[in-house]
């Protein structure tokens, strides 16, 4: 990490991920393989932003850096105004848990749990009661279009249907920071397009700071921010202006 006489990071108004200098490499046998080389990352509140490139050009290493999920080797990443790997693993962890939401390629859904369990447990272990947990995630689960299948499990549940309830699990919490992962990799193309506006939305009506990784071109036309990534370094971050209907109602595609 950065040495105790470099200059703080400082985060200005309306950014909440500043990264600067991450590195990071990994060992394999007897050598070395530099994933991450000193890439410097911004993302504002409010704001869609897609990180993009092909396999292998360190998209995942670097949300998983900005998440907390992976110490890098150098640099620094201040979250919501804190520096994040200055804290504790069990801070860390705690950060995660108040602060930030995330979305797999795989949904990570438990297969014995209905959709509203899924939801309403990860609200439990944030500390609320059983009956408001209960009342924030049928919110939740509305808003994604699935409180009719509420309470349907996993294996009853198409592809982009389980999406959603990941989704909606990750926006109950509320987080100020959303991470997601190739989204829409296992998707067809309407349900990858219902599932990018629920991200989008997650952005301009809950003020959450999304962060995408995606090999998916289309998704382009949804995002505020496209960076590019080819091994491991920044190679553009041209502006997207959204000019999309972000209040069309969830469920179709834009």
């Amino acid at each position: 990490m950065s040495p105790p006489s470099a200059k703080p990071l400082l985060a200005a108004d309306g950014r909440a991920l500043v990264a600067r200098g991450i590195k990071k490499r990994f060992k394999t046998g007897r050598s070395y393989i530099d994933v991450l080389h000193g890439v410097d990352f911004e993302a504002r509140h409010g704001e869609l932003t897609l990180i993009m490139g092909p396999s292998g050009s360190g998209k995942s290493t670097l949300v998983a850096a900005l998440s907390g999920l992976l110490r890098p080797d150098a640099g620094e990443v201040l979250a919501l105004g804190e520096p994040l790997w200055a804290k504790s693993a069990g801070r860390i962890d705690r950060f995660r848990l108040d602060h930030c939401g995330f979305i797999f390629q795989g949904f990570n859904l438990f297969a014995a749990l209905t959709a509203l369990q899924q939801v309403t447990t990860v609200l439990k272990y944030q500390g609320l009661p059983r009956g408001e947990a209960r009342a924030v995630a049928i919110e939740a689960l509305t808003e994604v279009g699935m409180k009719p299948r509420m309470h349907q499990r996993p294996s009853e549940l198409s592809g982009g249907e389980k999406q959603r309830v990941a989704i909606a699990r990750c926006i109950a919490k509320k987080p100020r920071l959303l991470f997601a992962d190739e989204p829409t990799s296992a998707l067809d193309g309407e349900n990858g397009q219902v599932v990018i506006r629920l991200l989008q939305r997650a952005a301009k009506a809950h003020d959450a700071a999304v962060v995408c990784v995606t090999h998916d071109t289309r998704l382009e036309a949804y995002a505020d921010r496209v960076i590019h990534i080819e091994d491991g370094r920044i190679t553009d971050a041209p502006a997207v202006v959204n000019s999309l209907d972000t209040t069309a109602p969830i469920g179709a595609p834009a």
